[in-house]
């Protein structure tokens, strides 16, 4: 059985940090490539960030420079380091695995819920 859990999320006051993780099971962690996206109310799914099974990243340019991702396969997680938050940040943060290729299937969690306010 495959599990995407997220956590880490919680409020944070603008300017602060927060890092996000994403435990996975069930899937041979290290050759999928995994992706951090976020949904705002009323608001389209947003592409943050992705690390690739070998190592390279690409970030979207809203939280570029900002918001670090990387990986750790001995313990089947991937991260998501987030600087320099601002209110427009909040969101609930998702994570999915997908191994590539074709006809390859998406895995998603839940989210874990990001407020940036004071």
């Amino acid at each position: 059985q495959v599990q995407i859990v997220e956590s880490g999320g919680g409020l944070v006051q603008p300017g602060g940090s927060m890092r996000l993780s994403c435990a996975t099971s069930g899937i041979s962690f290290s050759i999928y490539t995994m992706t951090w996206y976020r949904q705002a109310p009323g608001m389209q799914r947003e592409f943050l960030a992705l690390i690739t099974s070998s190592g390279n990243t690409v970030y979207a340019d809203s939280v570029r420079g900002r918001f670090t991702i990387s990986r750790d396969n001995a313990k089947a997680t991937v991260y998501l380091q987030m600087t320099a938050l601002k209110p427009e940040d909040t969101a609930v943060y998702i994570c999915k695995a997908n191994a590539g290729g074709p006809g390859s299937y998406d895995y998603w969690g839940q989210g874990t819920q990001v407020t940036v306010s004071s």
